[in-house]
């Protein structure tokens, strides 16, 4: 039998088990969880919260990871500015980046979501205002929310994965985890 965990990471936390290499140690994953042979199925940048599952089973965490499985994977995110439709629009129809056009993502705008306080908290500015979206990728290239929202000229302010598949966040706060089924 596999085992499923679902973690909501929190912000500055390494996606891993070790930090190799830094003279002061960061924040990783076996500072919150003490469970043996488990492994993160993709992951998730150290300032980014959210949603992060590992598993014992590879066939799992390839399903899950995988690009070619399309998974999707839902993000809230604040970002800077007040987007317009046509900034919607590029991110609908895909973005060019460095690494090539991204697919296309589900975004809608949405109201300020009833989060925990981010340590430390986002920078505000009174004479910038900010936005929330929920934006749902079915690709997970290096930073891609961010170099997305960052194409249409609204940089990213606070990014949470939310969910990956039917599996999410709901009832974690951060630093949480509990089992769930393998499906």
């Amino acid at each position: 039998m596999s085992r499923l965990i679902l973690f909501n990471k929190p912000y500055d936390v390494l996606s891993q088990f070790t930090d190799r290499g830094t003279v002061t140690p960061r924040a990783t994953l076996s500072d919150y969880i003490d469970v043996s042979g488990v492994y993160p199925a993709g992951r998730l940048d150290r300032d980014s919260e959210g949603l992060l599952l590992l598993t014992d089973d590879g066939r799992l965490q390839a399903r899950i990871s995988s690009p070619k499985f399309k998974m999707p994977k839902s993000y809230l995110v604040q970002v800077e500015g007040e987007p317009d439709e046509a900034a919607l629009d590029r991110l609908r129809k895909g973005v060019e980046l460095k690494d090539g056009l991204t697919r296309p993502a589900a975004v809608e705008r949405i109201d300020p979501p009833d989060l925990w306080p981010r340590t430390p908290p986002v920078r505000f500015r009174k004479s910038v205002p900010d936005t929330w979206l929920r934006l749902t990728i079915r690709e997970g290239r290096n930073r891609q929310v961010r170099r997305m929202t960052a194409a249409v000229g609204h940089p990213t302010l606070r990014l949470i994965r939310w969910s990956i598949g039917d599996w999410s966040l709901d009832g974690l706060q951060p630093g949480e985890w509990r089992d769930a089924p393998a499906r």
